[in-house]
């Protein structure tokens, strides 16, 4: 007999389900739907094979940030470099968490910085290639979706309410 409990089975069950529901979610502006993900660890318990020490932990991700790191890669680095599953686990304390413990915070939420920097260098190519109209269609669709996550780190105060995203709209010629 398997050494797996009842509740693990269906902690295993409810996360299947969840993943299943997940897959049919569609794209924002696409027509289809999309598969491909990372998933996280089954387990949330501190793995034994982790050696770092809590202390360790905290001050390397303190380092990383220094160096301009954002949150994402900073997880990313100390799962492949370091084999830090999770942090959590270890810490208590989730990687932004423990960069706003240091006052390291970010002054605009990473996902948000990400697309407004890939609406500006879409506005930069448009500036030089003037009759490219597929990358007008794409400066669109990331302004929709900056506009969006906008109007929900407002909501939620993460940004303040008076953040205003001001780009020159692309003109069709």
């Amino acid at each position: 007999m398997s050494n797996i409990t009842e509740p693990e089975i269906a902690s295993f069950m409810l996360r299947t389900s969840v993943l299943q529901r997940a897959s049919n979610m569609a794209r924002i502006h696409a027509h289809r739907h999309g598969k491909s993900h990372s998933t996280k660890p089954i387990s949330k318990r501190k793995l034994d094979w982790v050696t770092m020490s809590s202390n360790e932990l905290e001050n390397t991700i303190v380092k990383m940030a220094k160096e301009g790191t954002g949150s994402s890669q900073i997880g990313q680095r100390l799962r492949d470099e370091h084999s830090v599953p999770l942090v959590k686990p270890v810490l208590g304390k989730t990687i932004t968490e423990i960069l706003l413990a240091n006052k390291m915070k970010p002054s605009m939420p990473e996902d948000l910085e990400r697309l407004v920097r890939r609406a500006q260098h879409l506005q930069s190519h448009l500036k030089i290639h003037k009759g490219d109209r597929k990358n007008v269609r794409s400066l669109e669709l990331v302004e929709a979706k900056v506009h969006r996550l906008a109007k929900h780190y407002k909501s939620k105060g993460t940004i303040p309410q008076n953040w205003k995203y001001s780009a020159v709209v692309a003109q069709l010629a």
